[in-house]
């Protein structure tokens, strides 16, 4: 008996000082929606009836707990600014938690967990935002954080029916202010053949009509663990307006304009990731340099040969890190 109690001892102590070593996460946000947000049943078709009856469309926001980009997409968009006045005037705005178990039933009359839908939805990056029509049907959406100016030009591009007739980018350009002009990096290559090219590829999207391009520069591609990362790569920029020739990994004659509207690329800077001639997935929002430099070792390190999916390979290489005893800030 007391030779088992010695020993039940002895585990604990090490299980103790194992946890003891373990890294930590650092610069998650707690957040609350605001108390406007439409308290809904989550009988999506209700809400879209209600909203068309006052010449409304509904916003699905879809967020994470901790998550800092909703922190901050909440505090600059819908909090502060001009904008939640204009949110208010044409939308209403129903908060999805990605790992929520309330059940939603879609205009079509599918029910489903909320988790199940943003797993239907392929939701990678939260806050995703999903606009919906007066018939229930998503005209548009965006993946992750928008400073408030973009934002703001894409909730009039939603509300004045523009997604209809013409890109999120061309109205930009009709609305843009500012003129950015494109920043040089060491790293940056000029390639317009990827015929047969099979090695991993990082196609930098980026226009004159940018407003988090400077940031993304000075803050982001420019750090040393970045520049590490992305040195797997042949790492590329294009000017998402522009119609120079190019020609893709199987061949055929496009223009990067064309490319980035295949991709349903609408966030500027935004990336396109390749591996062997195919494409992985995008970064089409601001990420901080640990989710950044994920993202590039999922395409890099050809993890997604094995994983279902990003979020599952993120968890799992966050988990790694963490057991190794390294600290991770999720905000640098």
């Amino acid at each position: 008996m007391i030779k088992t109690f010695t020993l039940l001892i002895f585990s604990f102590l090490i299980s103790f000082a194992h946890a003891q070593d373990l890294g930590k996460v650092t610069g998650g946000k707690l957040y609350e929606n605001p108390s406007w947000f439409t308290e809904s049943f989550l009988d999506i078709a209700e809400d879209v009836e209600e909203a068309s009856d006052d010449e409304k469309k509904v916003i699905l926001f879809f967020h994470l707990a901790g998550c800092p980009y909703c922190n901050a997409m909440l505090d600059q968009n819908f909090k502060s600014g001009k904008n939640p006045d204009f949110i208010k005037q044409n939308f209403i705005v129903i908060a999805v938690n990605v790992k929520g178990d309330r059940e939603i039933t879609m205009p079509d009359g599918e029910s489903m967990s909320e988790k199940e839908l943003a797993k239907l939805l392929g939701v990678k990056y939260t806050p995703a935002i999903v606009f919906l029509d007066k018939n229930g049907k998503q005209v548009f959406r965006t993946n992750g954080y928008r400073n408030s100016e973009l934002f703001a030009n894409t909730l009039k591009y939603v509300s004045q029916g523009h997604y209809q007739s013409q890109t999120l980018n061309q109205f930009v350009a009709q609305e843009s202010k500012t003129k950015y002009r494109f920043l040089p990096h060491e790293q940056l290559k000029t390639v317009n053949n990827f015929k047969g090219y099979n090695k991993p590829v990082a196609m930098l999207f980026e226009d004159e009509n940018c407003t988090g391009c400077a940031h993304f520069h000075q803050k982001l591609i420019n750090r040393d663990d970045v520049k590490k990362a992305l040195s797997d790569f042949l790492f590329v920029r294009f000017d998402g307006n522009s119609n120079e020739s190019i020609t893709d990994f199987d061949g055929n004659t496009t223009t990067p304009k064309q490319l980035a509207e295949k991709y349903n690329l609408n966030y500027r800077p935004g990336i396109l990731l390749f591996d062997n001639g195919q494409k992985i997935i995008e970064i089409d929002n601001t990420l901080y340099s640990f989710h950044f430099n994920t993202v590039l070792s999922f395409v890099s390190g050809k993890h997604y040969e094995v994983h279902e999916n990003f979020s599952s390979y993120r968890n799992e290489h966050q988990q790694k890190l963490l057991e190794q005893g390294i600290d991770i800030s999720i905000v640098d």
